[in-house]
């Protein structure tokens, strides 16, 4: 036979048990909710009207080698280009760290930013290693390079002429 000590024993331990289960579900919960909140946050600038006028003026660029780039961009002869080629690659390479640390999703970030982040290293990506051996230190960007080859991966994966679509972009510059 059962007695009340045993019962009270068996209720006090299912409670702990289900507010242990609660507690760890509500916490999953709260973490995809953070992650959520935040990559979205993150790529907000990707949806701007400003945005898009900078990528506008960023694709816009046309130069003929790294020394022609430096010459009609570098940061000494066209500060304004500069700012704003810098601010793009600074918020690439902190969503890509952000990516490598496990606390942004990659499948918005795909949706929203993907093809803009990937197309910008397959365009400065050339100009960025230049600057690794000149001025930048070695490691700079990295994280926008790890993202863009991800995202590029993703894209040539739906779009198999992907990569000749963008040689083709690099060609008219």
């Amino acid at each position: 036979m059962v007695d009340a000590q045993t019962i009270g024993v068996l209720v006090t331990a299912a409670s702990v048990t289900v507010a242990a289960i609660y507690y760890i579900v509500n916490l999953r919960e709260t973490t995809k909710n953070r992650r959520a909140t935040l990559t979205n946050n993150i790529i907000q600038p990707f949806t701007t009207k400003e945005f898009a006028k900078d990528w506008l003026a960023l694709v816009s660029m046309r130069w003929d080698g790294f020394e022609d780039f430096q010459k009609k961009y570098d940061s000494r002869v066209n500060p304004e280009n500069f700012a704003l080629r810098i601010s793009f690659w600074n918020l690439c390479d902190s969503i890509g760290y952000q990516y490598r640390s496990g606390l942004i999703d990659i499948g918005t970030v795909y949706n929203v930013a993907g093809i803009w982040i990937a197309d910008a290293w397959f365009m400065f990506g050339p100009v960025i290693r230049e600057y690794r051996k000149l001025d930048y230190p070695k490691n700079i960007y990295e994280n926008f390079e790890y993202l863009a080859d991800v995202l590029g991966k993703m894209i040539g994966q739906k779009d198999s002429d992907w990569d000749k679509k963008m040689e083709q972009v690099v060609l008219t510059h």
